[in-house]
């Protein structure tokens, strides 16, 4: 079918069809994951949530995207005009291009690089720039110290995400993510490097500012953080960032270790169901997991966040590494590399 859309359409027109293919139902999915987290923690918290504009409050995400459109975008008058309007587009755009490496299926994906984890570690590494621009360009002194807080946090916690990242290329031998879910056709790699799982979980939740790790936002001492003089879409770009990004360390989560469009056994009635639905279902329940953390744990103290990242995570995700890579060399399971 997809050579048959690529001849008909040509090179070109196939390239965009893929973007768009992409690019709408995530943007689709960003807005109905803030619908999803209110649902989920009224839930939780015995309420109801959304359930007026639209049945079961469906249209709710439409009202609240149009409601941030029609507001004004101010600028705080000591503001740099252009890098401030340039932060939150910044955020925004990565998050959204680094989807250009996610296989959705075998074969399905936009750019089947080689290096596709050092081009997803690339652009989540570049992420922190779109925080520290709105920060410094809003020319306050809260927006800025909630800026300097999310860059220490994220470079902290990106260190434990590249040890985790390692141990998974080493039962692998390449750096394809395709090769990377394959690997996973008789074991997901989440059993046997269960712990390096759960870290880089909970690094992907430092990494994403969501709580219990969101001090940038701390409204207490930093009244909302880098994002407190935007207002309108500027502020609202932030946000589909923020969710954009949730959904992006999901499918990371599902592609290194739970076997990303792969079903759980390889057997019927599992196989009936495509890959794409498989994903898209490992995707929402590590969404559910994102969600179910914030309405269950209160927010750590910086210091407590810290100690995690460097005294915790680094020297546990380092050990874990030289285990696994000795138990490779030692049972010989090693996978060899190509030339």
């Amino acid at each position: 079918m997809a050579e048959l859309w690529h001849g008909y359409l040509g090179p070109g027109a196939w390239i965009v069809f893929k973007i768009l293919l992409i690019v709408v139902p995530l943007l689709l999915g960003v807005a109905y994951l803030t619908l999803a987290e209110r649902k989920v923690l009224a839930a939780m918290q015995l309420r109801k949530g959304p359930n007026v504009v639209g049945p079961f409050g469906l249209l709710q995400p439409l009202a609240d995207g149009l409601k941030l459109l029609l507001k004004e975008t101010i600028i705080p008058s000591g503001a740099n005009p252009v890098v401030f309007l340039a932060a939150p587009m910044v955020t925004f755009i990565l998050a959204i291009v680094a989807w250009a490496v996610i296989p959705f299926d075998y074969g399905l994906v936009v750019a089947n690089i080689n290096v596709g984890v050092l081009y997803l570690f690339a652009i989540s590494s570049l992420g922190v720039y779109g925080i520290i621009m709105a920060g410094w360009a809003s020319n306050s002194k809260y927006a800025f110290l909630g800026a300097l807080r999310s860059a220490a946090q994220m470079v902290s916690y990106e260190v434990s995400i590249g040890f985790v990242i390692i141990s998974v290329l080493m039962c692998v031998g390449s750096l394809n993510l395709g090769d990377i879910v394959l690997a996973q056709r008789g074991l997901w790699f989440a059993i046997p490097l269960f712990p390096m799982f759960v870290v880089f979980f909970i690094s992907a939740l430092a990494e994403t500012n969501r709580a219990p790790f969101d001090l940038p936002e701390a409204e207490a001492e930093l009244v909302a953080g880098y994002n407190v003089e935007y207002s309108g879409m500027t502020f609202a770009l932030f946000f589909l960032g923020e969710y954009a990004n949730m959904i992006l360390m999901s499918a990371m989560t599902s592609i290194l270790f739970l076997g990303g469009w792969l079903p759980p056994l390889l057997i019927a009635p599992f196989t009936w169901l495509p890959g794409p639905v498989w994903f898209a279902l490992k995707i929402a329940l590590c969404l559910f997991v994102f969600l179910w953390v914030r309405a269950t744990f209160p927010r750590y103290r910086y210091d407590q966040l810290m100690r995690l990242g460097w005294k915790v995570f680094l020297p546990f995700s380092l050990f874990w590494l030289v285990v696994t890579a000795g138990v490779l060399v030692a049972f010989g399971w090693a996978p060899r590399l190509a030339g």
